[in-house]
């Protein structure tokens, strides 16, 4: 095998052998975890029910706090406390705060002077917390009623588990992009969640919607103010330190993604400018957890991979140009274009394998999801690309901003967080 077509077997192979691998690791969770398990409106009682401490930070959210908290007062859970954290609004988040403490007895106020970031806000609410477990979630998402069941009942199970991430579940099916995202949360975020905790190690919790011990978070160091994704940071940091993270799909937590193209592009390349920098990080310390390693290598070669289809997609713009000036093409570039051909084509097939698999797994949790599969299959369109130019651009961006970064952002649709 030359090198063309090393590289093309590469394009091609790489999202094709990682499909295969996450469907097999679906698969194993249902067969080792779900099969048995009673549905999520279902939980089983419980042997005890230690108290839990719900996190909510804020930032300029009054238009969602009303909802987010009155979802909260539904929770079915005996013993919860419910910390928000007012991460210096500048609109009527604290005033509302403050109001809704009277009607909300387990509602507490943390009040913060200016915006300090989410992993700030996080850190503010854990001392503040009274409990051991916390369980965080962002102020437009709402939990299931049932969710701090699920998550309380599988830290009982296993004492070596950290933390958890929860099932998000986007509900704003309005256009276009959130249809597609619906799929993309299910054949994408959900079946891997489940082949990672299979295999032992979670490349990140869902900062929408996740649980940690207090004592773990500890170990960790908490939460990095230095970090733009929070919640892939305190995940490597929470397992080099020696815990496990899990994928608890029962509880689910209803949430808002980006509605326009620039949203999501803004949102993208925060998480991959986010992720690469903890992946850089956090290689000197992989060979004390080497379990670990199988994950970072992954990571990387998924940014070779994107490096090396947008060269592909340059050659293929170029092409005829190219030929003019009689340059050599690799034999590959050819088949790397907007409609799939040949290799692309088993890939197609494949992907919409994994589709399947990911709808029939996530009916139980969402019901409808077959329906979604019509938008499920332009994914590849919209957000392997997505992927391909966030990692392209986050890469370098990691790399010159490293221990220069704060964790505050603009959210894509909702102001600064």
């Amino acid at each position: 095998m030359n090198f063309n077509e090393l590289i093309a077997a590469f394009c091609f192979g790489y999202p094709f052998v990682m499909a295969l691998f996450w469907i097999s690791g679906g698969l194993l969770y249902v067969g080792l975890r779900g099969r048995h398990e009673p549905r999520p409106e279902h939980p089983p009682p419980l042997a005890s029910y230690p108290g839990v401490s719900v996190l909510v930070p804020c930032h300029n959210e009054e238009r969602q706090l009303a909802e987010t908290l009155g979802a909260l007062s539904c929770v079915d859970y005996p013993n919860f406390e419910i910390i928000a954290i007012d991460d210096g609004s500048t609109d009527r988040t604290g005033a509302w705060l403050e109001a809704l403490t009277a009607r909300l007895p387990a509602l507490r106020v943390v009040q913060l002077a200016s915006n300090q970031g989410k992993s700030t806000a996080l850190n503010a609410g854990a001392l503040a917390a009274r409990h051991e477990l916390l369980v965080c979630i962002d102020a437009d998402a709402l939990l299931d009623r049932h969710a701090l069941t699920w998550l309380v009942r599988r830290f009982q199970t296993d004492e070596g588990i950290g933390g958890l991430t929860g099932n998000p579940r986007v509900r704003n099916h309005a256009t276009l992009l959130g249809r597609l995202q619906v799929g993309e949360f299910s054949s994408i975020v959900g079946l891997i969640k489940r082949a990672q905790t299979v295999y032992g190690t979670l490349f990140t919790v869902s900062g929408v919607i996740c649980a940690f011990r207090k004592r773990a978070l500890q170990d960790a160091g908490w939460w990095s103010r230095e970090a733009l994704t929070d919640d892939v940071d305190v995940s490597w940091r929470l397992q080099l330190a020696g815990w496990r993270l899990a994928f608890e799909p029962k509880a689910l937590c209803w949430i808002l993604m980006p509605e326009t193209f620039r949203g999501l592009w803004r949102q993208r390349l925060r998480w991959a400018e986010g992720g690469a920098t903890v992946m850089l990080k956090v290689l000197p310390r992989l060979l004390a957890q080497p379990r670990m390693l199988p994950v970072w290598l992954n990571y990387i070669v998924a940014i070779v991979w994107a490096y090396a289809i947008a060269l592909g997609l340059l050659a293929w713009g170029l092409g005829p140009l190219l030929t003019l000036w009689d340059v050599d093409l690799p034999h590959f570039w050819p088949a790397l274009g907007p409609l799939p051909r040949g290799w692309g084509q088993v890939l197609a097939l494949t992907y919409l394998a994994q589709a399947l698999t990911s709808a029939w797994i996530d009916e139980r949790f969402e019901r409808g999801m077959f329906r979604s599969l019509f938008w499920v299959v332009w994914y590849p369109l919209v957000f392997w690309a997505a992927q391909a130019a966030t990692s392209i651009v986050g890469l370098p961006r990691a790399i010159l901003h490293i221990g220069s970064m704060r964790g505050t952002w603009v959210s894509p649709d909702r102001g600064l967080r």
